[in-house]
C-alpha cells in the first residue's frame, strides 16, 4: 500500500531470494533461506532430499512473488557481480529470473532484474516478465509470462510443467550399445 506521499511509480529496490544448501564436515548438509519465516528441513545426511526440496522451494518463491514492473534491478543494486566482465545499461523494465549453476547445485537464487543483466548472468532463465507502466494508470501492469521452456537441470522445470508432472514421468530407458548381443 502506498501513502498519499508515495508515487507507484518510483523504482523500488529489486528483491531476490537465495536458498542454498551447505554441506558439513560429517557429510550431512542443511539448507537455508534468506527469507528467515520460510521453515527449513533439519540437518540431514539425505542429500538428494535436502537438493530437491531446496529446489522446490525456490521454485515455490518464484511461484508466490508477483512481479513488480517499477521494481529496479537487483544486479545492479550488487554492481552486476552476477555478470562480472560484462557491463550492461539497466533498463526500466523488471523480469523474474531463476539462477542455478546446474554443475555446483548448491544455491538457487530468484530475483528481480533487468532484461540487460538477465541475458547477461550465466545459468539465468526468465520466469516472468513485467510491461512498464503508463505513468497515469492506476491499474498495476499484467504480468507477461516468459515464453516456454524445457526442463531446466537442478529440478526446475517450464511454466507449463508441474514438479510432480516431471516425477510421474517415466525414466529414460538405457540402452546397450551393444545391439544383438544377449548375456
Amino acid at each position: 500500500m502506498t501513502t498519499p506521499y508515495e508515487s507507484t511509480d518510483d523504482p523500488r529496490p529489486g528483491r531476490a531470494w537465495t536458498v542454498r544448501l551447505t554441506g558439513h564436515s560429517d557429510r550431512s548438509a542443511t539448507v537455508t533461506c534468506t527469507t528467515t519465516a520460510c521453515r527449513m528441513p533439519p540437518r540431514s545426511r539425505d542429500i538428494a532430499a535436502l537438493r530437491t526440496f531446496a529446489a522446490r522451494h525456490a521454485a515455490a518463491h518464484a511461484r508466490a512473488a508477483t512481479l513488480r514492473p517499477t521494481a529496479s534491478c537487483h544486479c545492479r543494486s550488487q554492481q552486476c557481480s552476477a555478470h562480472p566482465g560484462t557491463t550492461a545499461r539497466c533498463t526500466d523494465t523488471a523480469v523474474m529470473i531463476l539462477r542455478h549453476d546446474p554443475i555446483m547445485r548448491r544455491v538457487w537464487s530468484v530475483e528481480e532484474v533487468c532484461p540487460a543483466c538477465a541475458a547477461l548472468t550465466p545459468n539465468a532463465t526468465v520466469l516472468a516478465r513485467a510491461a512498464r507502466p503508463h505513468r497515469s494508470s492506476e491499474q498495476p501492469a499484467p504480468q507477461v509470462p516468459a515464453p516456454a521452456r524445457p526442463d531446466v537441470p537442478g529440478g526446475f522445470t517450464s511454466a507449463t510443467t508441474t514438479a510432480r508432472s516431471v516425477q510421474d514421468r517415466p525414466a529414460p530407458v538405457r540402452r546397450s550399445r551393444r545391439s544383438g548381443h544377449k548375456h
